[in-house]
């Protein structure tokens, strides 16, 4: 099996080099090259024949590219399907803000959750991502869009802490000097709520940004949407945020999708502020997305106020979030979903 070169660190891309004959400051040139976005060795031009030939013949570097892509017309929200070298697709999107380019990543290909407001796992899971193919995801958007990236979300196809060891592997390797050097607090990562890897990541000393889908007030219409609320209670759920609040100091931020009749009333509003109560946190309620087969439609605008005046108004951060590209259905899975569709036919 051939070497993952862009997953690993420099430290293991050093044992590599040496332990394969080559000198040590050749591991420093082959990082550069790969840091500024090489895709083979051939573009490696400072480096001999003999180490060109062996990262053709027992590695390789991941890329991603560009299958289609969108902009919004109205925000210039761009959305990508991206291909790998086995064929499979994932979607990205870049977003701007006037405090910098975002982008939302994948790190898997479908997923296994189960979540009934959401486009990506209807297309069923199919494998989880290097470090690299989320590595390769935001190279690309860099080298299309000549922009750098300032913020990523790992909020796109997959359950990041599905693919725990994988993510905090990109993690690290983003947030180097030798990669994208990307400061961590300028990471989130977006969970549906498992529990124990929830703990896990607390530990890590990685001081990302975490952001819990949670879309509901209570385990019963939790349970409605989100299969996860029968294995992990709120209880649960909330006792370890909690936990990561203390142990990394970061806020949580909690997701909320607004479904019209769903989870929007007042009283749902009400039985949230009292579940947060005294925690360090912020809840971004979104307007759910349109996914075809769903029946789900997002909350009127009366409703989104309501809720986040109850909110705020019992000592709850709260906001709307800014829906950005809905010309291009900038939220993740559907495009790919549309993909595998045309394939079929």
């Amino acid at each position: 099996m051939k070497t993952d070169l862009k997953s690993l660190n420099f430290d293991e891309l050093t044992a590599l080099i040496t332990e394969n004959g080559f000198p040590k400051f050749r591991a420093r040139q082959v990082a550069d090259w790969l840091r500024k976005g090489a895709v083979s060795a051939d573009e490696m031009r400072n480096i001999p024949s003999d180490l060109k030939n062996y990262i053709q013949n027992y590695c390789y570097i991941s890329v991603a590219t560009i299958e289609k892509k969108f902009v919004s017309r109205y925000d210039k929200t761009v959305k990508y399907l991206f291909a790998f070298a086995d064929g499979e697709c994932v979607e990205s999107v870049v977003m701007h803000y006037r405090h910098g380019t975002s982008v939302c990543i994948s790190t898997q290909v479908g997923c296994k959750m189960g979540c009934t407001f959401c486009a990506t796992g209807k297309s069923g899971f199919s494998r989880s991502l290097t470090a690299s193919e989320m590595l390769a995801q935001i190279e690309a958007a860099q080298r299309d869009s000549g922009e750098r990236i300032s913020n990523i979300v790992l909020m796109g196809m997959g359950e990041p802490l599905d693919n725990y060891d994988n993510v905090v592997r990109f993690i690290r390797l983003v947030n180097s000097e030798d990669s994208l050097n990307i400061g961590a607090r300028h990471i989130t990562l977006s969970t549906c709520g498992l529990v124990p890897k929830i703990y896990a990541l607390a530990k890590e000393g990685l001081p990302i940004n975490l952001a819990v889908s949670l879309h509901a007030p209570n385990d019963e219409i939790r349970a409605r949407t989100m299969p996860i609320a029968k294995v992990y209670p709120m209880d649960e759920l909330l006792k370890a945020c909690r936990d990561y609040f203390d142990t990394t100091g970061r806020r949580v931020t909690f997701e909320y999708a607004m479904i019209d009749g769903v989870n929007d009333s007042d009283e749902c509003a009400r039985e949230l502020a009292l579940r947060l109560g005294g925690m360090s946190c912020h809840v971004n309620l979104i307007p759910v997305n349109t996914v075809e087969g769903t029946g789900y439609s997002k909350s009127k605008l009366e409703r989104q106020q309501s809720f986040v005046n109850i909110l705020e108004g019992r000592g709850i951060a709260a906001t709307v979030r800014r829906t950005l590209g809905s010309d291009i259905n900038a939220s993740c899975g559907q495009l790919r979903r549309k993909h595998l569709k045309k394939e079929d036919k």
